[in-house]
């Protein structure tokens, strides 16, 4: 088994359609530029309102990755 070290991004993806859709944005919009993403975790999860109802979601997550050799 081969020993893995870890970096952390933390981002906020964002979405009018719901939670997972944010996720989802946030994960592919950091792996255009950031390869080797393993895992997230959600740290924090807000959203807008506008006229009374929920307009939109903003999921901050951190993302680890390894690193190259």
């Amino acid at each position: 088994m081969t020993n893995h070290v870890y970096k952390l991004l933390e981002i906020t993806g964002t979405s009018s359609v719901g939670v997972d859709d944010a996720i989802r944005n946030a994960i592919s919009r950091a792996g255009k530029t950031v390869h080797n993403l393993r895992w997230f975790e959600v740290i924090e999860v807000r959203g807008g309102i506008d006229a009374g109802a929920v307009s939109s979601w903003q999921v901050t997550i951190k993302v680890g990755f390894t690193l190259d050799d």
